[in-house]
């Protein structure tokens, strides 16, 4: 009987010491320099993943026409020439850009400082843009956009003739670009009036200058001095508030669009 029960004893006591044996210890708690390792490691991932995202903003320079057929409101970049700056205003620009053989752009909005506008963006001189595609009233236009200049290539635009499109559907193809209009009578604006200071003679000098035209066919339209691009003291302002009902002319300016042809005029040669 005491044989039994201590043979029972014994392999309770080797069945314990079994089952504490096979038991798997804890294992200590990750070091302070691991983890800051795998800390670094997350952190560069993220940059990486941050850097990517950007690269995948980035928009290649465009053709004019991948330019035109890029949708309204996506991002865009073009590389182009300054033709004229028409105003700067705390730290934006609005500039009329062109590029050989190829079409005109109007900068709206243009971040830069008023140094960086009388230096980076003189006449002729190349600058990459990158903004966004808009349209306001049939203009379209690049709004909210940076530029990089594009130092030793310079190039002026020459006007283009486009007196026989007036009244085409073709005009707005050539839209932002210099161009020149030829043989043009001044209309009578209202009250035997050759021009008004803005659109419905509100304005005094110094404001925009509207004016009326017409073509060979008889059809009318309506030319603009823009005060900010030619203002009062510029040989163009005084010579429209010389003009004379009747008087032949010829223009030369940058193919604005509101709600239609609203050129605006840089240059008038009475005949």
């Amino acid at each position: 009987m005491k044989k039994k029960v201590f043979a029972v004893v014994l392999a309770a006591v080797c069945a314990f010491a079994l089952t504490a044996c096979g038991e798997k210890k804890e294992e200590p708690a990750a070091s302070s320099s691991a983890a800051s390792e795998a800390a670094s490691v997350v952190s560069e991932a993220s940059s990486a993943v941050s850097e990517a995202s950007s690269a995948a903003e980035e928009v290649a320079v465009m053709t004019y026409d991948e330019y035109m057929a890029a949708a309204l409101d996506t991002k865009v970049c073009v590389e182009t020439y300054v033709q004229a700056k028409q105003s700067w205003w705390q730290d934006t620009a609005s500039v009329y850009c062109q590029s050989p053989d190829e079409g005109g752009y109007f900068l709206y909005g243009l971040a830069c400082t008023e140094e960086q506008f009388n230096t980076d963006l003189e006449v002729g001189h190349k600058i990459r843009v990158t903004g966004f595609k808009s349209e306001w009233s049939g203009e379209v236009e690049i709004i909210d956009a940076t530029y990089e200049p594009i130092p030793d290539d310079i190039y002026y635009a020459n006007p283009m003739d486009l007196t026989d499109f007036l009244g085409t559907d073709e005009l707005i193809d050539y839209q932002n670009i210099m161009v020149s209009f030829t043989d043009l009578t001044v209309a009578d604006k209202g009250d035997g009036a050759a021009f008004l200071y803005k659109w419905d003679g509100s304005g005094v000098q110094g404001d925009d200058l509207y004016f009326d035209v017409t073509d060979s066919k008889g059809n009318t339209y309506s030319f603009t001095v823009e005060s900010y691009l030619c203002g009062a003291d510029t040989e163009v302002y005084k010579t429209v508030e010389n003009l004379k009902v009747g008087d032949v002319i010829d223009c030369t300016g940058f193919l604005y669009w509101y709600e239609g042809p609203n050129p605006h005029i840089t240059s008038v040669v009475v005949q």
